[in-house]
């Protein structure tokens, strides 16, 4: 990669904001009411719903467009093991595409964990979070162990 564009690049990545991803609400918070609609004492009645009946989950949160993307960062784009942290940006960015090419919102998970059977159980851990999961960058053996225990869910 020449100078000019790693320079553009990491520009690019810090400014005005560090990263290309980040969180916004979806409903007004403008009222007092409209903070305890969204926390407490508020929140407690889609929380029971969802208890009630777990399908209420797509109904009173963004679980039904929410996507994790998830990396141990063991096979970056060409850049081998470079570690979950360091593979944070291609995990952001494949985030991005989530959302400007689908309309998905996305949370990067980057987990620093190398051993296949404790990287299965983190990540079937997560799955209350996202109607999907997307592993990425990760070694092939692991893939193909997360792939065949997904089959058995």
């Amino acid at each position: 990669m020449d100078e000019q564009l790693k320079k553009a690049a990491l520009d690019f990545h810090e400014f005005p904001i560090p990263g290309k991803i980040e969180v916004t609400p979806t409903k007004s918070l403008a009222t007092q009411r409209d903070l305890a609609l969204a926390y407490s004492p508020g929140v407690a009645a889609p929380c029971l719903a969802i208890q009630a009946d777990p399908a209420d989950s797509y109904k009173y949160t963004s679980r039904g467009n929410l996507v994790a993307v998830i990396s141990n960062g063991t096979a970056v784009l060409g850049l081998g093991n470079i570690g979950a942290l360091a593979g944070k940006p291609v995990m952001e960015g494949k985030g991005v595409l989530f959302k400007k090419f689908a309309g998905v919102n996305v949370f990067d998970i980057e987990i620093n964990e190398q051993d296949p059977d404790k990287l299965v159980d983190i990540i079937a851990s997560l799955e209350p979070t996202s109607v999907g999961l997307t592993w990425k960058t990760l070694k092939r053996r692991n893939v193909s162990i997360l792939n065949a225990n997904s089959a058995k869910e």
